[in-house]
């Protein structure tokens, strides 16, 4: 009994220095939060600037978060804390504190977007509930921080220093690709859906024969309840016969019938420019190199971190190529204009100003949207014809 208060006492010590910094990091997500989000509802296009506030403040300090906790081991300090020490076996222990870290960085992404969500209902004047956005957004982190702690747990048991780069490669592409094929059901967990039904079925139907998202490519479509947030999207995910198609409440609602096929007409651009696996791909040559640059002893490998820049950078462009191929061939099903109209109408219903860059971002897998439309309408002029 004595050994076992022991254990208790020491786990409970070990908490207090991660727990007080994982404090301070909430507190510093409050402020990234409040200030962000008073400085993006003052400036122009602020639908855009709270969209790159996320992708630019909120979401790096989650990731540096996880980074910070897991030097600290929160994880496994609270996994310690509540099951009075390891669990008995070794891979349940590390799934368990790496979902527990995860979790815990998700939450302080998690405050610093909640002070967000008035300054969005207001820019954008849709009835959203900081209540409902927020519970929302925690239902996506505890799964997304379950979905993570899958993946990761195999390298923190047996992928890591020591272990050879083809190993890492090979150990890299069975996740992504394992990922990529359980990504329908991922979403059906992380997000409430439904299948089309009635009118709604029929038209969707219709709409899929018209953008040339048949059987073939597709094989079940789901509806994603976005009645308050209002955001109007469709994405494919899955692989091979197993693809699902997903679309949004307001999407139906929202959008005409040509718009609609337009953009599902995109969808099925991607679809068959394989542009997610494009992205996928960037983050394997990247991180194969970049993993093998600090797994030796020596420090990290200095030519090794360049190919691993060279090669995101080439992924990425490689990825933008797949949008702009998607474009194209979403043009020539349904019509460039029709397109270009439809991306316009998809900026209107969102509020947004479509973005628009002399230079493209060279670490983003996208094309501004802006870009995009005027590419389109250049497509049109110029007889249909344009580079993919």
């Amino acid at each position: 009994m004595v050994p076992l208060q022991s254990a208790v006492a020491s786990s409970t010590a070990d908490l207090g220095p991660p727990v007080a910094f994982w404090v301070l990091l909430c507190l510093l997500g409050a402020v990234v939060g409040v200030v962000g989000s008073a400085v993006a509802r003052r400036l122009s296009n602020p639908v855009g600037k709270y969209r790159l506030l996320y992708v630019g403040g909120v979401l790096p300090l989650g990731v540096l978060a996880y980074g910070l906790l897991s030097v600290l081991d929160l994880g496994a300090a609270v996994r310690a804390a509540l099951a009075g020490g390891s669990t008995g076996t070794v891979a349940v222990d590390v799934f368990l504190s790496e979902f527990l870290t995860m979790a815990a960085a998700g939450t302080v992404a998690l405050v610093a977007y909640a002070p967000t969500v008035r300054g969005v209902r207001a820019v954008r004047d849709i009835d959203l509930g900081t209540g409902r956005a927020v519970a929302l957004m925690a239902r996506w982190l505890l799964g997304a921080s379950a979905v993570f702690a899958l993946v990761i747990t195999p390298f923190r048991l047996g992928l890591g220093v020591g272990t050879s780069t083809v190993t890492v490669a090979v150990g890299l592409i069975v996740l992504v690709v394992g990922a990529l094929a359980a990504s329908p059901w991922v979403v059906g967990v992380l997000r409430s859906t439904r299948k089309p039904s009635g009118d709604d079925a029929a038209r969707i139907d219709r709409l899929r024969e018209r953008a040339g998202v048949g059987s073939g490519l597709v094989d079940e479509v789901r509806v994603l309840d976005t009645d308050d947030e209002e955001t109007a999207n469709a994405f494919v995910r899955g692989i091979g016969p197993a693809r699902r198609l997903f679309v949004t409440s307001t999407f139906l609602d929202a959008l005409d019938d040509e718009t609609a096929a337009a953009l599902l007409a995109v969808q099925a651009g991607r679809v068959r420019s394989r542009a997610l696996s494009r992205r996928m791909g960037a983050v394997i040559a990247a991180a194969v190199p970049l993993i093998a640059a600090f797994s030796g002893s020596g420090g990290p490998n200095g030519p090794l971190v360049a190919v691993a820049c060279v090669a995101l950078v080439g992924g990425l462009w490689y990825a933008r190529r797949g949008i702009v191929a998607a474009d194209d061939r979403a043009a020539g099903s349904v019509g460039a204009d029709a397109v270009a109209d439809a991306l316009e109408r998809y900026a209107e219903v969102h509020a947004m100003e479509p973005s628009r860059r002399r230079v493209p971002n060279p670490l983003s897998a996208n094309v501004a949207l802006g870009d995009r439309i005027d590419r389109l309408r250049g497509r049109d002029l110029d007889g249909g014809e344009a580079s993919a």
